[in-house]
């Protein structure tokens, strides 16, 4: 076999007696570097389209020129009108406010307020609702949900110990900042260098927690260098995928196999987050600070007369431990055997302390002086705190680590961004502020784009661009780019604010079409990449824990706090490496949404997992939306899910009207929004019937050979069937999807 190249890279074979797959074995091995210089090269020449920046394309003209609402709308037609396919017609109102109720706030709308809507007949009654649902404290949590799962958060340290950590007032300042609409440039700054900022506020301190939710190894024996490097390279990666939509990661151990970015910029990008601290900040006020302050101080004397007390009395403490037997010190608590067996001479202050409450145990001055300086100690406040970042006053050093590995360090590298993309502005100690500000720079092609196709992307259950997580050569390209620019171009237009976003998706005739199926477009558009229609999408798992929680009416609507303990499946928290105790709580707490269920990393909530929230071990830009008979399982037999239908029976008893047919409507509506059929309300009463008499006959056999019947038996019967009724309508398929 003879293999011949000429100018043009073409090739012809001899007679060979090779196999074909030895053949483009041999070629892949031979040729492979070669296709790889000449990519670069192609990429290098002919930039890729997301790495241009967006230019405002002109709105398309359109035939149909009553569909369009705003210019969102003109440019999805235009795309229809080109392939022959018409637009769906708008969803009727119930499933409008419920959908956009889902979308907004993750909570479906109360029967009086789709009352209300149906009932409001002007013409902007539509955009009325949005701007309400805008405005809600529930839109916040709502969004924040998405955006911390690009931020991996978690309340424990993740790897085999998973110790808990407090970080919650980071999810609360998410929340916060989406409320107040802080505009999006300001949102990424005060998250990647907030501590940065001239004269910084605690707030803007607390929002650097977005890098601090990476995984913290405490294991015994390890390496700590390695496992802060490898908190700084998850910090290089989860920045380039959450905000620029790159594979950056790729880079790290060698030159990215398809992307322009070599491995010298990946550690140049390294740089940029490899001089930073990881402190815990206190949250107190000034006033909260000087009390503490006062009372350390009062501590602090007590201290010091005690000591004073026990250096006057302990003329005896030689004699007096050679008096101890050992079976006397065999009785002794581990920690005092442990002092007394340390020369005293080398013994710290709490082994001091452990002997000397041994030894003036019977004395009634020193017991005084310790009561009184426990009672100081239990007056001490103890403030909330954060995990947060801070620039280190002595940067570090960074090289290219060869092939990856941190204990090979080749060149030198100074901070600074992929050559392929804009370049920084010049500065001469380039920090993670100048990063920040660079990344949401409008020279920059990726960030606008990367966020508004994650935002379309929650609305129609796929972005514009498809892979949201890869913009670069190996990614989906875009089904709509002019409208993906000019999404990008209107962002910037609009000072990075996101509802302004929100407000023109929700609001537009693409957004509001109907979600039905229709048999036309199974050939030429199964998939609905071209929006001819809207989609049905399953809900998050935290809002299927919400929708049952509102059907209840149990819902606590409590914005913020710290992390929850709803019920748990036993044995949950035995599966990981250290056994965690899981306390379900009472009241208000126990009722929370699902965003607050405490978020073990080894072991989470499993009616989380099985509706596939993210494990918080990387960023996650898209969930997976599966199904499994797992799900169906949880929502009947989770004893938090069956608590919330017993809930629902409580309400539907104690709310609706005593006829059963207005009582199966009332339960209908508050899981489903809409009012049931004919045939479903039909087929739910012939449930009802058969649950009162299986109960009847259930209470005789338990009867039997007993005289006494509860009083309430009637009331206990009709309680269980409709505790079955709720069970079956929170399992149903369109109670946990968005329409």
């Amino acid at each position: 076999m003879t293999l011949r190249f000429d100018n043009s890279l073409s090739w012809t074979f001899q007679d060979s007696f090779v196999s074909r797959e030895l053949l483009a074995l041999c070629l892949l091995l031979v040729l492979n570097p070669v296709f790889q210089q000449l990519a670069a090269a192609t990429i290098e020449s002919d930039t890729h389209w997301s790495f241009i920046a967006p230019v405002r394309p002109p709105e398309p003209v359109v035939k149909q020129k009553n569909w369009p609402r705003n210019a969102i709308d003109r440019f999805v037609l235009a795309r229809l009108e080109k392939e022959g396919i018409r637009p769906s017609v708008e969803a009727d109102r119930v499933t409008l406010i419920r959908r956009l109720s889902l979308d907004l706030t993750g909570l479906p709308p109360r029967m009086d307020e789709v009352q209300a809507f149906l009932n409001d007949t002007r013409s902007d009654s539509y955009e009325r609702l949005v701007d309400r649902l805008l405005a809600s404290p529930h839109y916040g949590e709502r969004w924040a949900r998405h955006w911390l799962d690009a931020a991996r958060y978690a309340d424990s340290n993740g790897y085999s110990i998973d110790a808990p950590r407090s970080i919650w007032r980071y999810r609360d300042w998410v929340i916060d900042a989406l409320n107040h609409d802080l505009p999006f440039d300001l949102f990424t700054i005060y998250q990647l260098a907030g501590d940065l900022l001239p004269e910084a506020a605690v707030e803007q301190k607390v929002a650097t927690g977005f890098h601090r939710n990476t995984q913290i190894n405490e294991e015994g024996g390890i390496d700590k260098e390695q496992f802060r490097v490898e908190s700084v390279i998850d910090r290089v990666n989860t920045t380039a995928t959450a905000f620029l939509g790159l594979t950056f990661g790729c880079a790290q151990c060698h030159d990215h196999k398809f992307d322009p970015f070599t491995q010298k910029d990946y550690f140049r990008f390294y740089a940029f987050l490899n001089n930073a601290d990881e402190p815990t900040l206190e949250l107190a006020t000034p006033e909260e600070f000087a009390k503490r302050d006062a009372i350390r101080a009062q501590i602090k004397a007590m201290e010091l007369e005690v000591k004073r007390y026990t250096d006057s009395h302990s003329d005896g403490l030689a004699e007096w431990e050679a008096s101890l037997t050992a079976e006397a010190r065999k009785r002794l608590k581990p920690d005092v055997r442990a002092a007394l067996e340390t020369p005293p001479d080398k013994r710290t202050e709490r082994q001091k302390q452990a002997v000397n409450d041994l030894l003036f145990k019977d004395d009634a001055s020193y017991r005084k002086l310790k009561t009184a300086m426990a009672g100081l100690q239990k007056s001490e406040p103890r403030f909330p705190t954060t995990m947060i970042m801070q620039e280190r006053t002595e940067p570090r050093e960074s090289y290219v680590f060869v092939k990856g590995d941190f204990t090979r360090k080749g060149e030198a590298v100074t901070p600074g961004v992929p050559k392929i993309l804009a370049p920084l502005p010049p500065v001469e100690k380039p920090t993670r502020l100048d990063l920040a500000r660079w990344i949401v720079s409008a020279d920059n092609p990726l960030t606008a784009r990367v966020i508004v196709n994650r935002i379309w992307q929650h609305y129609f259950g796929r972005g514009i661009v498809e892979t949201e997580n890869d913009f670069g050569t190996q990614g989906a390209t875009p089904t709509h780019p002019e409208l993906l620019d000019w999404l990008a171009t209107e962002f910037l237009r609009q000072k990075w604010s996101l509802k302004a976003m929100h407000r023109l998706i929700v609001t537009s005739a693409a957004y509001r079409q109907s979600s039905r199926a229709r048999p036309e477009l199974e050939t030429v558009d199964p998939n609905n990449r071209l929006l001819a229609r809207q989609n049905r999408l399953r809900l998050d798992a935290e809002i299927v824990r919400d929708v049952a929680l509102s059907a209840s009416g149990l819902l606590s609507e409590k914005i913020g706090g710290p992390s929850v303990f709803p019920p748990l499946p036993d044995g949950v928290m035995s599966l990981g490496q250290v056994r965690r105790e899981w306390k379900a709580q009472s009241g208000p707490d126990r009722h929370r949404r699902g965003m607050y269920t405490f978020f073990w990393r080894a072991t989470p909530h499993p009616s989380l997992m099985v509706f596939d929230a993210p494990e918080a071990s990387s960023a996650c830009t898209r969930r997976i939306r599966s199904n499994t008979p797992l799900q169906a399982l949880t929502l009947l037999n989770d004893e938090g899910f069956f608590e919330l239908a017993e809930g629902l029976a409580k309400r539907v008893l104690r709310e609706a009207p005593a006829h059963s047919g207005d009582r199966l409507e009332y339960a209908f509506r508050a899981c489903l929004v809409r009012a049931p059929s004919a045939g479903e309300k039909q087929r739910l009463m012939q449930l009802l019937e058969q649950q009162i008499q299986a109960e009847a006959q259930n209470e005789s056999h338990a009867s039997e050979g007993n005289s006494s019947q509860p009083v309430d038996a009637a009331v206990s019967r009709e309680f269980a069937a409709w505790t079955t009724v709720a069970r079956v309508l929170l399992n149903l398929d369109e109670c946990i999807t968005r329409e």
